[in-house]
């Protein structure tokens, strides 16, 4: 019988940041279902908010309860902002290295709905990238590539493990404490900007064992991708090109956000990404982002990588302007937890980072919490498990199941449920869409399908009972059927 002290599902900057956090001399493994920059923490370009400093903890809780329309924890904010400086300081120093100015003072910018500049960056536009391969370098302990989790090993409301898949291969790992760290649903949706792997199967096993998902209706859509490629993983254009100067422009090059919100383009993402939709829509024009407020030189420096890459695609940026459309960035709701990063009724589970629901954006993400989030709550959840006394845990023996993990007909009907949820359960949604949604999705629940796609469907199923159960636009959540 394989036993560890942690387990670890997911190797993005909450899971790496957890895994940091636990002592060498701890027996923890960390699983990753792919190579180690298959996650969503590996393509975060903007940066990372913080609370600048005491003074400013009041402002980044007042900013993140505004944009999360009334709905967000106001403890969990609370845990957020005051544990940012803490968690970025760690950061620093153990070594990681933000961008500074010549006289090596840190560099913060702006982006929408923050009230002040607050955002560290590294690498220019890189700072997932830079900061999830500092947390690899880091890492004290062992690490499983190429295995997936199938199973949670749960009797009498505790966890004692997990159930992998490694290289076709069933075999179940027992540990004191198993932490879910993800990552959230990109791969739901035909459009979107998330790492190919990203595809909800633990929020679907969550649902298989019983475990609560909340808030799974608020679906974060970046609105300024460039989506014109055949990947289903979309270029994101970081909301830190709006902070700074870039402008959105229809096909006449005129700014129609100022028709939608004051703020123009330094309004929050939900209001941006539904004025791209509800514009398009009424004049079927192309919308476009336009950089030419920037200078040559500093564009190359601030943002090397979406230079190179729009440059590779035949963009002279930043003279040219770049076509967009808003595609599926960020799941805002998921495992339902409290603020020390426990999953309520199954004793010796964590979840943490985008899989995990603290309430703390409520309706709508603040732009550059993502990372925050996961620092922090991985930082909750390891001071939990540490300071939890662990009776000799007795270690039950659990049979390894045998079920179908795929069939040759799941990558159509994977595909189905792509469009399936582009169109009726995105940016705007009615009754009638979900239940053609749901309708779809349950008569692929009953087909003869694998447990992998499974966990899809059960997701998914769950997105749209939750979008059918909130009648009332709020934040990310428009329902176009119903009255504001």
């Amino acid at each position: 019988m394989m036993q560890y002290d942690v387990i670890i599902i997911g190797a993005g900057v909450s899971g790496l940041y957890a895994a940091l956090k636990l002592p060498k001399e701890k027996k923890v493994l960390i699983i990753n279902k792919r190579e180690t920059f298959k996650c969503n923490s590996f393509y975060a370009q903007g940066g990372v908010a913080l609370a600048r400093d005491e003074s400013d903890v009041p402002a980044h809780i007042k900013d993140t309860l505004e944009a999360g329309s009334g709905l967000c924890c106001e403890n969990a904010v609370d845990v957020l902002s005051k544990n940012s400086r803490l968690v970025i300081d760690d950061l620093i120093n153990r070594g990681f290295e933000f961008d500074k100015d010549r006289e090596g003072n840190l560099l913060y910018t702006k982006e929408a709905a923050h009230s002040t500049e607050r955002i560290l960056h590294a690498g220019g536009d890189a700072t997932g990238r830079y900061m999830h391969l500092f947390l690899l370098e880091q890492n004290p302990h062992a690490m499983l590539s190429d295995a997936r989790v199938v199973d949670l090993l749960i009797r009498d409301g505790e966890c004692y493990g997990v159930t992998v898949l490694d290289h076709r291969e069933r075999r179940n790992i027992y540990a004191k404490d198993v932490i879910i760290a993800s990552g959230g649903v990109g791969s739901l949706y035909e459009f979107h900007t998330n790492a190919p792997c990203i595809s909800a199967d633990l929020q679907g096993l969550c649902v298989l064992k019983g475990i609560e998902l909340e808030r799974m209706e608020m679906l974060q859509f970046h609105p300024t991708v460039f989506v014109d490629s055949n990947n289903a993983q979309k270029m994101l254009l970081t909301e830190a090109l709006r902070g700074e100067g870039a402008t959105i422009e229809d096909e006449s090059g005129r700014r129609f956000l100022f028709d939608y919100d004051e703020r123009g383009e330094l309004a929050s993402r939900d209001i941006v990404s539904k004025a791209i939709f509800e514009h398009s829509k009424q004049t079927g024009m192309q919308t476009y982002l336009s950089l030419e407020n920037f200078d040559h030189v500093y564009f190359t420096h601030r943002f090397p990588n979406i230079y190179k890459n729009l440059q590779v695609l035949g963009y002279a940026v930043p003279k040219d302007r770049v076509p967009i459309s808003p595609a599926f960035h960020y799941a805002i709701g998921g495992i339902k937890t409290d603020l020390h990063g426990r999953v309520p009724g199954v004793k010796s589970l964590y979840a943490i980072g985008e899989v995990a629901s603290t309430k703390v954006h409520g309706a709508n993400r603040l732009a550059s919490n993502s990372l925050l989030e996961g620092l922090v709550f991985a930082k909750e959840a390891v001071e939990d498990i540490l300071n939890t006394p662990h009776e000799t845990k007795k270690f039950v023996e659990f049979p390894v199941g045998d079920e179908v993990m795929s069939l040759k007909e799941d990558k159509e009907k994977k595909n189905l449920l792509r469009k399936i949820m582009w169109e009726n359960v995105s940016i705007v949604r009615t009754k009638k869409g979900l239940i053609k949604a749901l309708e779809e999705i349950n008569r692929m629940l009953d087909e003869k399908i694998g447990k992998l796609l499974k966990f899809r469907l059960l997701t998914a199923k769950e997105i749209v009972l939750s979008a059918l159960a909130r009648e009332e636009s709020v934040g990310v959540h428009y329902r176009a059927d119903v009255t504001h």
